[in-house]
């Protein structure tokens, strides 16, 4: 007997999401802060406990490879931007990366298009090296950055406290294979 396949009703087609990723825009960051304070609240993304305002995070990150994913309904349901590691001209091509996901749109594909289109613009716009710090628990964006080049550098022990707890970071880094190559 030959297998087809799942047959149609088989197919769970509510998991089935369809995205793209386009450039921020000022009207998305009510949105953002909805996603970013998500990501506060599950105590695995962050160390800000509180969402930043939108003049602190305008000023927080690069204004280039600043991207939002959308749903089939235009929603947005992910962003993503990067910030400058340093001041000094030496690392301008140098960035860290931000990636957070709504929290009923993680698991279908969509952090990994994000996370890739974040690459890609950074690319476009001179970025070498892309790092990335990520608690150690947090073992859904660490497996996230590792499909998408990035590799695990190793682990910082309590490099922070959240509230009363000592926080291990895993060190993350992407090297481009197009910019800064010579």
């Amino acid at each position: 007997m030959i297998d087809n396949g799942p047959k149609l009703s088989q197919i769970n087609y509510s998991q089935l999401i369809m995205f793209q990723v386009r450039p921020f825009v000022k009207m998305d960051f009510e949105c953002v802060q909805a996603i970013y304070q998500e990501g506060i609240d599950t105590g695995l993304a962050t160390f800000q406990t509180e969402v930043k305002s939108w003049f602190e995070w305008d000023a927080s990150f690069l204004h280039d490879c600043r991207l939002v994913l959308l749903n089939e309904n235009n929603r947005v349901c992910g962003w993503a931007a990067l910030s400058p590691v340093s001041s000094r001209c030496c690392y301008a091509g140098v960035a860290e990366v931000t990636v957070y996901m709504a929290s009923d749109t993680r698991g279908y594909g969509g952090g990994e298009m994000l996370l890739n289109a974040l690459v890609a613009c950074s690319e476009k716009h001179g970025i070498w090296t892309l790092k990335a710090g990520i608690f150690e628990q947090n073992k859904a964006s660490i497996r996230l950055h590792q499909k998408c080049g990035f590799k695990l550098l190793g682990i910082q022990e309590g490099l922070g406290k959240l509230g009363n707890r000592w926080i291990n970071v895993a060190a993350m880094e992407r090297r481009s294979k197009v910019v800064g190559i010579d």
